[in-house]
């Protein structure tokens, strides 16, 4: 039985480098990386900790700013509970463009969510309770049309086909596949609206004047209670969907001698 699900897609620009789903050259984490700024969307750690992210929708700065998809990274490659690395990042919350950043403790079963918009609200920092949220590119539980769609979705494959039987990811992540758009009215009204209603989907596919823009992957990543954890990935290399399963179990903590 499932004790903690993530499903989730990436968007990018198709012509963007990404590298699929695997071991890191540390052995230690696990997930897709960005192939330019080297960052990530949604990675694991043998130990049981999960980082995943999401941008905010905003007309991005001019400024220099740092790489968002390097925050996972460092919730992963440190020490720190959710918590305390939310703590961390309380001074440089105008450092980064707008984020969505989840970071957890498995093996804890805590998971904390970090938000830097509003932007003159600072850093704002929740416990994330137990049950079925929802974080598109607004703030999480955010009642988009898209993100209600996909809550629906959520609960009518989980809590009605697998509440107590082993879940399916590659059926799981079928839900994301959904390309359904909004009426115009609808819309947050942010960037232009033709391209704001391409992005209404859950499931992306936009070719704009400066390229191609779409679902870039989808995954989930689920914890048994037996401490197994399971990563599936569907991802995109050269127009051709690949799908890719890695199993662990979380390690222990170890203790120095």
């Amino acid at each position: 039985m499932a004790q903690q699900l993530v499903v989730m897609d990436k968007e990018a620009w198709l012509e963007q480098p990404t590298t699929p789903l695997g071991w890191w050259e540390d052995g230690e984490i696990l997930g897709g990386r960005d192939g330019q700024a080297g960052g990530t969307w949604l990675a694991c750690r043998r130990d049981g900790k999960l980082a995943f992210l999401t941008n905010v929708r905003e007309i991005p700065s001019p400024s220099q700013v740092k790489s968002r998809g390097e925050l996972p990274i460092r919730f992963l490659k440190s020490r720190k509970s959710p918590k305390d690395f939310a703590e961390e990042l309380v001074g440089e919350a105008d450092q980064f463009n707008g984020f969505n950043l989840m970071v957890a403790d498995l093996r804890s079963m805590t998971m904390v969510y970090i938000t830097n918009r509003p932007k003159d609200d600072g850093l704002s920092v929740t416990q994330v309770s137990p049950g079925i949220h929802v974080l598109s590119n607004a703030k999480l539980d955010t009642p988009w049309p898209k993100a209600q769609r996909l809550r629906r979705s959520f609960e009518d494959v989980v809590v009605g086909k697998y509440l107590d039987a082993e879940i399916s990811l590659e059926e799981i992540t079928e839900i994301l596949m959904d390309t359904s758009k909004d009426n115009e009215s609808q819309l947050p009204g942010i960037y232009p609206p033709e391209f704001e209603y391409l992005l209404s989907a859950i499931f992306v596919e936009a070719n704009t004047p400066l390229g191609r823009y779409g679902t870039r992957s989808t995954s989930a990543v689920v914890l048994r209670s037996s401490g197994v954890v399971t990563f599936y990935e569907r991802n995109l290399e050269k127009d051709v969907w690949k799908e890719q399963t890695i199993s662990f179990h979380i390690e222990t903590e170890r203790v120095a001698a």
